[in-house]
């Protein structure tokens, strides 16, 4: 299984944006089943961090609740990423879809 990319960013606040792609290497996506699909790789500092050219892929995704979750793994072509419905300071996956 192919990793997808991560193609778009707009969670601003993110350590790991430049002008709204993601420079992590890898991107974790956590949350509870019930609640939001979170980016747990976010980190709101003011330090910048990551690698110099974009080529940031879904490295695990915890939401089994998630069609395109197949076994911890995402299957999605690629993932956006953005503010929290909760919160513009959280970062969410919004490729989430629940079964």
């Amino acid at each position: 299984m192919e990793m997808p990319r991560v193609t778009e960013c707009t969670v601003l606040g993110c350590s790991y944006n430049d002008h709204t792609a993601c420079h992590a290497a890898a991107v974790t996506i956590g949350g509870r089943d019930s609640g939001e699909a979170e980016c747990a790789t976010f980190i709101p500092l003011d330090v910048k961090g990551g690698l110099p050219k974009v080529m940031t892929f879904v490295g695990a995704c915890q939401r089994t609740d998630c069609t395109h979750n197949d076994h911890l793994e995402c299957g999605a072509a690629s993932v956006r990423v953005g503010p929290g419905a909760a919160s513009a300071d959280h970062a969410d996956c919004l490729t989430f879809n629940p079964r």
